[in-house]
């Protein structure tokens, strides 16, 4: 057989794509068959076991015989092999295997059999597929062991075997009696066979024979499309052994094809953890290194640059591995040249007379470059090589306007794309780089963009790559990724570039752009505009904190925007946007850009923010808590703060004493700290311990190392609801019940609570230590931790007296609102009373009629104050009649007090509604006859 003839198929190639497995190759799978065995279809009945003992025969002149004995087994089974004759057939296989060594001639009867274990099997019953599983997979796993005879042909045919598994038509054939499995089930075995690992081990042995390799890499090809496979031949360390050779002589050029799909596959289908380390080592790196730099130089076909980018993103995978030797194999400086030198002219011969066209595949190659620059400057050896490739320089030269007919390279979208990857690469390099960030005046040019990126104008992006997410018709996705550069640059604290920005007035600058992107929103780019604010935020919190003439500078205008945000409607915390974390920007900014202002905190009260705060913390939602009353705690240190915050009323009247004290009674019931029905302390000795206090053992700490009752005031709000209620003022606290008042004495003596723990700490050292103290300490010590339980105690004593103070207040409002209520039947009764000896004394029917249509006025009328039965309703009928009884006698009538009730509606329910107190006492009205020269006076 030549060489030509032998190669495998070269799988097209071009046509490939990446991390994808070759295409089935056309191969006949099926020998010739003579007529007569054509028409039956049928297995011939053979004697396996006389065929194995006479191969077991060592006698050399029954050669002939053992030869013709396997011609005719393979002539019986030249349709496949049925499942329950596999180990019978690979035990012949076997004793052929071992004779090849001393008789060559039985190489062909061996290649043969295994020819025929490329057909599908076949099954007699439908249970046989489980019931030979264990003779199948040994059967295919011993294909592999016998890639060790060292014989070409017999080799290859193993490997086309195996190929047929993935590849194999089903029989047309139809056998009586039988079933053809399926080919998956093959596939299968072969996993549970572990074959991978018997392949991965053979690459070392065909290393001599470019053939055998190739063959062997195309198995590999097909076995790595499984998961389980690609994890045995991890263990088996095929990634290692495959990549070191890639750069192996092969004038067929299959040999990179098939060894970068192979590595492909098991980076995509096995564990990184385990696969990067094979690929971290010098000799796999030299080889990578080789491959690409003879196809970034030499290649020119789509099927080249393809497999350029290919073997760049694995480079990129390995590069994320501190331990992988990038600068000693000399890949990092190449890397970077390769990177920069479309950007920045180059002398170096490698890239003298190369460009880049605008083909897809080298668009590809430019993000790919950029993303790998930003990978290998994670590690801090690189930064001499990223200052010699003058990196910064090149990534700047896309900070700017697109500019028409300049850009020969790329297209309008691709350009935006490769701006926006830019920018994205310098949030990481250009930190790293100061010297060469400031002397390409980095900030004039952010500042500058910046400013382009605000104005309204006629360019819109494209928005269509990764990084232009939520920037199609705008330019939101530069402003986004210039702005996190700038946070990235302020954040570094350094005085140069922070005093920079300032001076060319970058903070009314990023002023403006917020107010300009509140009138900008739009639901579609709301979460991007959302995250432009944020960082806007955050940028400026890096450049005002501990600078008060910053602060100065951020001023009115600046508190107007913080306002601004935090009346957002808080229904829209919950919406997923991204108003959390501005909010959480937002908290701060008033920490770093206000507080300390004395101006600015002034405004702040002025505009009611301290009432806005408070609204954002009775939300009771944890995230926020922490931040806004620390807040809280520096603002209570104007005294302007006091009232703004005594005045402010929550929903049911609830003040803001009340509220902090409901906050601190919700985190004492989430950190487990015990009391009892009423709130009052349980355990006297400690107030104050949590469970996790409980569960942890006490222990001998330096004197350097805080202990956990030390830790958990950082740990939780008690301390700041404490601090901020110490700054209000203990007493005359608006607006709090029984309850509060009862965690008021607890939250008073918290400090001395907190001492006390941290004294019973050092008196459990102390004992566990073993230390004897002297006989003043030791008395001082004791005397101590007894005070601090007494304050207990007395925080006991004052807790229980509330409560039974409560509790007859509860009594006596009890006992009033039944004397009360005792007071109105009576007052209606004489109503009821004073009413029937009015109607009844009134015999005239005009005055009659008149009392009538008066007294529906009056209910009426009435209605307004819930109760039509009182004294206006009464007044009303008795000023509306305004006679005198015409008996002439003097009538004396009872006015009606403001809480009588009583008339036609006195049984009913509005009658039993009662109104505030009005009136006095029953008073007596005299009323004279009509005989009298006067007017009758009314009433």
């Amino acid at each position: 057989m030549s060489t030509v003839e032998a190669l495998p198929p070269a799988d097209a190639p071009e046509a490939r794509g990446r991390a994808k497995s070759s295409s089935p190759r056309a191969m006949p799978v099926f020998g010739s068959v003579h007529r007569a065995e054509d028409r039956q279809s049928i297995f011939k009945p053979m004697d396996l076991n006389l065929i194995i003992k006479l191969l077991e025969e060592d006698d050399l002149d029954s050669e002939e015989k053992q030869l013709n004995c396997i011609k005719k087994l393979v002539r019986c089974y030249q349709n496949g092999f049925p499942l329950r004759d596999l180990s019978q057939i690979f035990k012949i296989l076997s004793l052929c295997a071992e004779k090849i060594e001393k008789q060559p001639s039985f190489v062909d009867p061996a290649s043969d059999i295994i020819k025929l274990c490329g057909l599908p099997f076949f099954k007699k019953k439908v249970s046989d597929e489980i019931t030979y599983t264990e003779d199948t997979a040994n059967s295919i796993a011993f294909l592999g062991k016998l890639m060790e005879i060292p014989s070409s042909k017999l080799r290859i045919q193993i490997c086309k075997c195996i190929v047929d598994f993935y590849h194999v038509e089903p029989s047309k054939k139809h056998i009586p009696g039988y079933q053809q499995v399926s080919s998956s089930y093959k596939i299968k075995m072969a996993e549970v066979g572990e074959l991978a690992t018997s392949m991965v081990q053979s690459v070392l042995l065909t290393e001599i024979q470019l053939v055998e390799k190739l063959w062997v890499l195309k198995v590999l090809q097909h076995l790595s499309t499984s998961d389980v496979n690609c994890t045995l031949m991890v263990k088996a360390q095929a990634a290692s052994r495959i990549c070191a050779h890639l750069n192996d002589p092969d004038p067929s050029g299959q040999l990179l094809f098939r060894s970068s799909d192979v590595l492909w596959n098991l980076l995509e289908k096995s564990s990184k953890e385990e696969i990067v380390p094979q690929l971290s080592n010098l000799e796999c790196l030299l080889a990578l290194k080789d491959v690409f730099k003879n196809l970034f130089m030499r290649g020119h076909s789509h099927y080249d640059r393809q497999l350029r980018n290919d073997i760049l993103v694995m480079t990129t995978i390995i590069a994320q591995n501190p331990g992988a030797p990038m600068i000693e194999c000399g890949f990092t400086r190449d890397l970077i040249l390769f990177a920069t030198f479309n950007e920045v002219k180059s002398q170096n011969p490698l890239v003298k007379s190369l460009k880049l066209s605008n083909a897809y595949e080298d668009f590809e190659l430019k993000k790919l470059l950029f993303n790998i620059i930003v990978i290998l400057c994670k590690d801090l050896t690189t930064v001499q090589l990223l200052i010699d490739g003058k990196v910064i320089l090149a990534l700047f030269s896309y900070v700017k306007k697109a500019e028409k007919l300049k850009i020969v390279e790329w297209s309008a979208a691709q350009y935006e794309e490769l701006q926006l990857h830019a920018i994205a690469a310098l949030s990481s390099v250009a930190p790293l780089l100061i010297d060469d960030y400031m002397s390409c005046r980095g900030n004039a040019r952010v500042l500058a963009f910046l400013q382009w990126c605000d104005r309204e104008d006629s360019f819109f992006i494209h928005g269509n790559s990764f990084h232009g997410t939520g920037g199609r018709g705008n330019k939101f996705a530069q402003m986004r990724y210039t702005l996190r550069l700038l946070r990235a640059m302020v954040y570094l604290e350094d005085e140069m570039v922070n005093t920079d920005l300032c001076e060319q007035g970058v903070i009314h600058q990023l002023i403006g752009i917020f107010k300009n992107m509140i009138n900008r929103l739009d639901e579609k780019e709301e979460a991007i505009i959302l995250e432009i604010q944020s960082d806007i935020l955050l940028i400026l919190s890096g450049l005002c904190e501990n600078f008060i003439k910053r602060k100065e500078m951020f001023g009115a205008e600046g508190v107007d925007i913080i306002l601004h945000v935090m009346k957002t409607d808080h229904k829209k915390l919950q919406s997923g946007l991204g108003y959390n974390v501005l909010l959480f920007s937002t908290l701060d900014c008033i920490w770093c850009c206000v507080l300390g202002c004395y101006s600015s905190e002034d405004y702040f009260l002025e505009k009611e923010g301290i009432f806005l705060l408070l609204d954002i913390l009775a939300l009771d939602q944890k995230k926020f808590c922490n931040l806004i009353l620390g807040i809280m705690v520096e603002f209570c240190d104007n005294p302007k703060t006091s009232a703004h915050v005594n005045a402010w009323q929550g929903k049911k009247g609830l003040t803001a004493a009340s509220l902090l004290i409901k906050l601190w009674r919700k985190e004492e019931k989430e950190l487990g700290v015990k009391r009892d029905k009423n709130g009052m302390i349980v355990d006297t000795k400690r107030p104050l311990f949590t469970s996790f206090q409980e569960e942890q053992r006490t222990m001998p700490l330096p004197a350097n190392c805080p202990s956990i009752a030390v830790m958990d005031v950082s740990e939780n709000i008690r301390a700041k609801v404490y601090a901020v209620l110490g700054k209000l003022g203990f007493e005359n606290l608006p607006g709090l019940s029984a309850e509060d008042f009862v965690t008021l004495c607890i939250i008073h003596r918290y400090l001395d609570f907190k001492v006390g723990e941290i004294w019973n700490e050092i008196f459990e050292e102390i004992k566990l230590e073993k230390l004897k103290l002297v006989d003043s300490d030791e008395d001082s010590l004791n005397f101590i931790i007894a005070a601090s339980e007494n304050v207990g105690k007395m925080v006991v004593s004052l807790q229980s007296e509330m409560i039974e103070n409560q509790a007859r207040q509860d009594v006596q409002n009890e006992q009033r609102a039944y004397a009360k209520i005792q007071a109105t039947h009576k007052q209606r009764d004489l109503a009821n009373k004073s009413w029937e000896y009015f109607m009844a004394r009134t015999s005239n029917p005009k005055t009659l009629k008149k009392a009538k249509r008066l007294q529906e006025k009056a209910i009426e009328s009435s209605r307004y104050i819930e109760c039509p039965q009182n004294a206006i309703y009464h007044r009303t009928v008795i000023k509306g009649l305004n006679t005198t009884v015409p008996s002439g006698q003097v009538v004396t009538v009872e006015s009606t007090p403001a809480r009588l009730l009583g008339g036609h509606l006195a049984d009913t329910d509005i009658a039993l509604k009662t109104l505030p107190i009005r009136g006095g006492a029953l008073q007596k009205v005299k009323m004279k006859t009509l005989n009298e020269p006067k007017k009758g006076i009314p009433i």
